[in-house]
């Protein structure tokens, strides 16, 4: 538990106290205390069934980027995982099998917290829950659904979804769904329902009838103004940075993030490197891009871009997924020992974006996510076992305990205690 690490310094504290002059904390102690104090919540992790077995899962120090000892490494207490599925045709073939894979990902998270790891995480479908499981010493899961595509147009699933224990949807990922017209349509222009689709204008009343949070982090930015115009509850936006410091489509720009505040939501800085400082990331990827090459080429492994992964078999995709970490931090670890590398995207940058956005919108609007085993992680926060490093850059920076409590979580619960609340007193009308 937390207190483990924080009752060292109680105790040197309460030494001290018997003197006349009392020694301040150094500034990474005070780091340290806030973290421990806090309920830190990372809102947007992605996950591979294939680590959810009997043999290989999180009680075990993967190679992936989130997993219990590296939760209990960082001080992360509560990590949302997802059930992410992938933009394809609007056919009932599609979402059939759109449907098999979510239904997969929900089964295995179940499974980590009933079945392989009941004495190590539980999970939380509300945020007394959290506060309940946090304080028995254990860590907390929850559930985000990445793209509602996989319900097809039965607004049903919504209520099956909700029953297995997702607590914040969005409506579309990288592609225009059903529901809505994805960011990625500013790539060509081309649109589909030029924001929210009937259906989608449908999915949010159901989702405010549920208590479902809705998330805003993919679909474009019309159909996000028109979700908060029609929601009577505040929003989310699971994993996004600001535009005004990077301009890519899935950063919120200023107009967004007021309308955010006037909602009453929570935007959660993502810790993605391209969303974070484009060109700085555009010339470390080119640099590790070749060297990623060469280490899988060392080891005897193929190695792919991401383009080309919707284009392999199912078999191909699994061993790149079961050597990418691998090779990702052997690549990472090579660099930062080379004087020619271009520097990466670090803690500093990410905490920029947060500085930005509490500077427009106020501490009580802006919040953390990592978007780790999905493409997050920046130098300083790789993993779970870094989530410190966050806390202590706020802290050089000036924050306070409760700002800092805030933005690792508080601003999170309050608004998904609101959403509950609204649905409660609606279903009982």
């Amino acid at each position: 538990m937390k207190l483990s690490r924080i009752l060292p310094l109680l105790l040197l504290a309460a030494a001290c106290g018997k003197s006349d002059k009392t020694p301040e904390l150094s500034l990474e102690e005070r780091a340290r205390a806030i973290h421990d104090a806090v309920i830190t919540i990372d809102t947007h992790d992605d996950i591979d069934v294939a680590n959810f077995t009997d043999s290989i899962n999180y009680t075990q120090r993967l190679e992936n980027q989130v997993n219990l000892p590296k939760m209990e490494a960082g001080g992360l207490d509560v990590a949302w995982f997802i059930v992410y599925t992938g933009q394809d045709t609007l056919t009932p073939e599609g979402y059939e099998q759109a449907a098999e894979n979510a239904m997969s990902k929900f089964a295995a998270i179940h499974r980590l917290c009933e079945e392989i790891a009941p004495d190590q995480i539980g999970l939380a479908l509300t945020a007394a829950e959290v506060r309940e499981i946090h304080g028995s010493g254990r860590k907390v899961a929850m559930i985000g659904v990445e793209n509602a595509y996989p319900m097809g147009t039965d607004l049903a699933n919504f209520e099956r979804y909700h029953d297995l224990g997702a607590r914040y949807v969005s409506l579309a990922h990288n592609g225009h769904s059903q529901f809505s017209d994805s960011n990625t349509g500013e790539e060509d222009g081309i649109w589909l329902h030029d924001g929210l689709s009937d259906l989608g204008k449908e999915a949010v009343k159901e989702m405010n009838r549920l208590g479902i949070m809705i998330d805003i982090s993919h679909p474009s930015k019309a159909a996000s103004l028109q979700m908060m115009e029609l929601s009577e509850v505040p929003l989310i936006a699971s994993h996004s940075s600001a535009r005004a410091l990077c301009d890519h489509s899935r950063n919120l720009d200023d107009e967004q993030l007021l309308k955010l505040k006037e909602n009453g939501g929570v935007v959660q800085t993502v810790a993605f490197a391209s969303y974070l400082n484009e060109s700085k990331s555009a010339a470390r990827a080119d640099y590790l891009r070749d060297l990623q090459r060469e280490i899988a080429d060392s080891l005897g492994l193929e190695w792919y871009e991401r383009s080309q992964l919707r284009s392999l078999t199912s078999e191909q995709r699994k061993a790149f997924r079961e050597s990418y970490m691998r090779v990702r931090n052997m690549a990472d670890s090579l660099a930062n020992t080379r004087e020619d590398a271009p520097p990466a995207v670090n803690v500093a940058d990410f905490v920029d974006h947060i500085d930005y956005m509490v500077a427009l919108i106020g501490i009580d609007h802006v919040g953390i996510s990592s978007d780790f085993d999905g493409g997050g992680g920046i130098e300083g926060w790789s993993d779970a076992s870094e989530t410190f490093n966050v806390t202590l850059e706020l802290v050089k920076r000036g924050y306070t305990e409760d700002q800092i409590r805030k933005l690792w979580g508080g601003n999170l619960l309050r608004v998904l205690e609101e959403v509950q609340a609204f649905a409660a007193s609606r279903n009982q009308d």
